[in-house]
């Protein structure tokens, strides 16, 4: 026990940020924000999901102390890119697609759940629900203890509209070009959703807004994001996975 590799050390709660050494003999679980890099209208940066995601992840991790069996919990480097295809004509969106996201997700469950007990993907983009289903569930039929769940907020709007614009406020005030918020089409988006199967956003929204940013607030914002952490920490701290994998 004299020796530095043996010395007991704190244990970190940022992945990223860890060594090997920390990481020996430990068995903790891995909440990874995942994300995606696409446009959220003229006022909004291009990785509001992900900076959305990743935001309530370190504050449950960090702040929240969930509570998980198996050994601590420690948050992941984000997931930076998704299946934004329904973005695509607007600058700055990168999108790798379903298939591509789903391949992602399952080989980096696979590896992660050698030294990890268990595994949490925390969703930011709607469009990345399908892949987090289908390799969540893959992985999970090869007994590897993984699950995800969303950023959700009650009666939030669709996208880059009062929710995301006023949660942003709250987490990131300086990235919000305030000039620029303008209204967008505030259809249901159950409404919206044929003609944006065919011609994306852009069918619907010159803006790339869904919703109304200009009644966003710092005050909604930070209603929402708690709202969002405590159903995140609750969500991981009762670990029940459905059918689809999902945290309920």
């Amino acid at each position: 026990m004299n020796s530095s590799y043996h010395r007991r050390v704190v244990f970190p709660t940022e992945l990223g940020k860890s060594t090997s050494k920390q990481l020996k003999g430990v068995s903790p679980t891995v909440v990874i924000p995942v994300g995606s890099t696409e446009q959220h209208g003229p006022h909004l940066p291009l990785d509001t999901d992900t900076r959305i995601a990743t935001a309530v992840v370190d504050a449950a991790v960090t702040d929240q102390g969930i509570t998980a069996s198996g050994g601590p919990i420690m948050m992941a480097p984000a997931i930076t890119y998704g299946a934004s295809g329904e973005h695509e004509g607007f600058a700055g969106t990168v999108s790798i697609g379903t298939a591509a996201l789903e391949y992602l997700l399952v080989e980096y469950g696979r590896s992660a759940a050698n030294w990890a007990a268990r595994l949490v993907f925390v969703n930011g983009h709607g469009g990345n629900v399908a892949a987090l289903i289908a390799a969540v569930c893959r992985l999970r039929a090869e007994s590897r203890d993984v699950a995800w769940c969303p950023c959700a907020a009650r009666d939030g709007d669709a996208h880059a509209g009062h929710t995301e614009t006023s949660v942003l406020l709250h987490i990131s005030p300086a990235l919000v070009c305030e000039d620029e918020r303008r209204a967008g089409n505030r259809a249901p988006l159950a409404e919206l959703m044929p003609t944006m199967r065919q011609g994306g956003v852009a069918a619907v929204s010159d803006l790339g807004v869904l919703g109304d940013p200009t009644t966003a607030t710092v005050t909604e914002g930070e209603r929402i994001f708690t709202e969002m952490v405590d159903d995140c920490v609750g969500r991981i701290s009762r670990w029940a996975p459905g059918t689809d994998g999902m945290l309920t």
